[in-house]
This record gives C-alpha cells, sequence and structure tokens, in this order.
C-alpha cells in the first residue's frame, strides 16, 4: 500500500477530489478534521494548549477555537507553538489509521501538507490548484468571509507555484468534469504503483 499526500490553498476544490477518490473507493484521512477531534479528546493535547496558550483554550462545550486564532493569528512564532503541539499527534494518529487500512492506497488530505512537514510520511503527493480568482470567490462564498480575509489566509499558505514545483502530481480544478477524468487517469497511475511496488 502507498500513501498520496492531497493538498491545495483555501478554495482549490481538494476536498470535492477528495470525495471523487473516495467515490472510487479509496480510504481518506481528513488532516483538518482529526486535528479538530484530537484537539477536543485528547487529555495530552488539553493540558500542552492550556499550558502554552491559558485556560481559556477549553470552555465547558470544549475547544475555543476563537480564542485559539487569536493568540496565534499574525504571530509565526505562537503558530509554531500551536503546531508543535498539534501536529505529531496527528501523525501519529495517521500512522495508526493508516496501518488499519487495507486497499493500494490511501490519501491523506492537508491543506499545509508541506508547511507542516506530512509530505515526509508520504509517498508521494498530490496538488489541486485553481486560478486565484476562482479560489477567492469559492472560499468567500463557503466561508461569508471577505475578499481581504480570504487573501490573508492564502497569503500564509504555500503558492500554487510551489505546490506544482513540489509535488508529485497536480490536478487543475476548474471544470469538474475534468477533474473527474483527472481522478481516474491518477486513479489508474496510483494503483499500478502500488502494485509494482509489492512486486518489488
Amino acid at each position: 500500500m502507498i500513501r498520496v499526500g492531497v493538498c491545495g490553498g483555501i478554495g482549490s476544490g481538494k476536498s470535492t477530489v477528495c470525495e471523487m477518490f473516495a467515490e472510487r473507493g479509496v480510504a481518506i484521512y481528513s488532516s483538518d478534521e482529526r486535528a479538530k477531534e484530537l484537539m477536543n479528546t485528547s487529555p495530552q493535547i488539553r493540558e500542552a494548549l492550556q499550558e502554552a496558550f491559558g485556560r481559556e483554550c477549553y470552555t465547558a462545550e470544549g475547544l475555543n477555537r476563537r480564542y485559539l486564532a487569536e493568540q496565534v493569528f499574525g504571530d509565526e512564532a505562537r503558530l509554531q507553538q500551536l503546531n508543535a503541539i498539534v501536529h505529531p499527534a496527528v501523525r501519529e494518529d495517521f500512522e495508526r489509521w493508516a496501518a488499519e487500512q487495507s486497499g493500494e492506497y490511501v490519501i491523506l488530505e492537508s491543506a499545509i501538507l508541506f508547511e507542516s512537514h506530512f509530505d515526509r510520511i508520504v509517498d508521494v503527493s498530490v496538488a489541486v490548484l485553481a486560478p486565484e480568482s476562482l479560489r477567492l470567490n469559492r472560499a468567500m462564498q463557503r466561508d461569508g468571509a471577505t475578499a481581504e480575509q480570504i487573501k490573508a489566509r492564502m497569503a500564509m499558505q504555500c503558492s500554487d507555484d510551489f505546490l506544482l514545483a513540489h509535488a508529485t502530481y497536480s490536478i487543475v480544478n476548474i471544470s469538474l468534469e475534468d477533474v473527474r477524468k483527472d481522478v481516474d487517469e491518477l486513479n489508474f497511475r496510483l494503483r499500478t504503483l502500488s502494485k509494482n511496488r509489492a512486486q518489488g
């Protein structure tokens, strides 16, 4: 079995692409969703976050995401501190999950595959790309955010040029019809790659 990392900036449509792979029988690990879950359920993460950012990180309902976001927004050192607590736990959780899966390959979906160094725990990577104007419109509609807010988040992520240069494969997500064809082709390639590796 091989591990495939799927990444892409905000509004690129990487989740849409991952859904298409799931429809083709591929197991998907959403690092973002699992990180949220682990931050709510892991006593070790809870303790570390409260020590680093204060007791206000949690309320009776669970993780206080807004408070935590305010603590790290625009502060690179604090963001790295947060990532140093959460990323190792997500990496360990993914390793455990991947070991339980069957099939020729699994997908690790991560918006920050390279920034988090999760690219080091996958065999190949796929970058989902789209024109900035399209990404901006998609993200504004989805999140109900302003153009300035989305652009600020874009600025904190790897550029499409970086992803294109560093990812093994890329999918341009403009037309869903074209994306489906690309996913079918890549699905075939990845299954073939997995079989070839298994045969040594």
